[in-house]
């Protein structure tokens, strides 16, 4: 029997992303289905996969799912290896299937009322783009430092509930198709989607172009972190190329360079004195994550430099 659409609600595309993950794309899409269950009543779903593999190896995930969802899934193939060129592939076809475009990352899993807490703040402020938090969950034999020292943490953006921001976010967001279609300029470059930060170079040029991001409490996503990525060599790596790619994208976004050498070198200061501050408070030294937090200073600092670190 065919299913009797109701044209006055609202499209919502979600749009993924995808590279060999076929086990975490599994449990986004379970979870998106509880998601789009909740605003039901308000919204319809659709779900575009992006596969960056040559191969289309995603593409029997998005088959066993396609019936999950109102509208189903439209599965494309990008295949050249630039989470760029891949991001582009998801827009473009959310854009064309929505009035919203939420965006969330292949190893994110969100929390049942993600699209009702971000769709609830968009029409209490009128806000073009609405973002939450990513919370970083690692498994359950991790080392307990992951715990005891905020290496969790690691580039989280908080702000008050529909309270307008700064910066918006690639693994939990909801963007206006409208907007989006406006601002054909604004798509993510090509030059990062080998290094990553292609998110942030393009929230700043939104931003930039006028786009109204306002932020979600209750809308967050976690992203599961595999066996692999908890350990101290991969941290300290991560904070590494994160340096390096906040200081490339702030310059690409028009900051100066000798200015984020500056802020480079100071964050670096604070690193080194940090020890010392935490000892004459009674507290733990945390040299683990001082080590990080000073390998994301000289991150900025290789970044002017020339150096361009690949996010693996």
């Amino acid at each position: 029997m065919e299913r009797k659409l109701n044209p006055s609600k609202q499209i919502i595309a979600v749009a993924i992303c995808t590279f060999q993950r076929n086990d975490p794309l599994e449990t986004l899409l379970t979870a998106l289905i509880a998601c789009a269950e909740r605003i039901k009543e308000q919204a319809r779903v659709a779900v575009v996969i992006a596969d960056d593999t040559a191969e289309g190896e995603a593409r029997c995930v998005a088959e066993r799912f396609r019936d999950k969802f109102e509208l189903g899934i439209e599965y494309h193939i990008s295949g050249r290896q630039n989470i760029s060129l891949n991001r582009n592939c998801a827009l473009e076809a959310a854009i064309r299937l929505g009035d919203w475009v939420a965006m969330i990352d292949d190893d994110c899993e969100p929390v049942p009322e993600w699209l009702e807490a971000l769709l609830g703040v968009q029409r209490r402020t009128g806000a073009d783009a609405v973002t939450g938090r990513l919370r970083r969950r690692v498994p359950p034999d991790a080392p307990k430092w992951f715990h005891t020292e905020p290496f969790l943490d690691l580039g989280v953006e908080e702000a008050g509930d529909a309270q307008e921001i700064p910066v918006g976010a690639t693994f939990n967001s909801l963007i206006s198709s409208k907007w989006l279609k406006a601002h054909p300029e604004i798509r993510f470059e090509p030059s990062f989607g080998v290094i990553s930060g292609e998110d942030m170079v393009f929230f700043r040029a939104a931003r930039a172009a006028g786009l109204r991001v306002y932020y979600s409490e209750r809308g967050y996503v976690f992203e599961n972190e595999p066996p692999e990525r908890a350990t101290l060599r991969y941290q300290l790596r991560l904070f590494f190329w994160h340096g390096n790619s906040a200081y490339l994208s702030s310059v690409e976004g028009g900051a100066r360079r000798s200015r984020m050498l500056l802020h480079g070198l100071a964050s670096l200061a604070r690193a080194l004195i940090r020890p010392g501050m935490r000892l004459a408070q009674g507290e733990s030294l945390q040299l683990r994550y001082t080590l990080a937090l000073m390998l994301h200073a000289l991150g900025k600092v290789v970044g002017f430099l020339g150096v361009r670190i690949s996010h693996k």
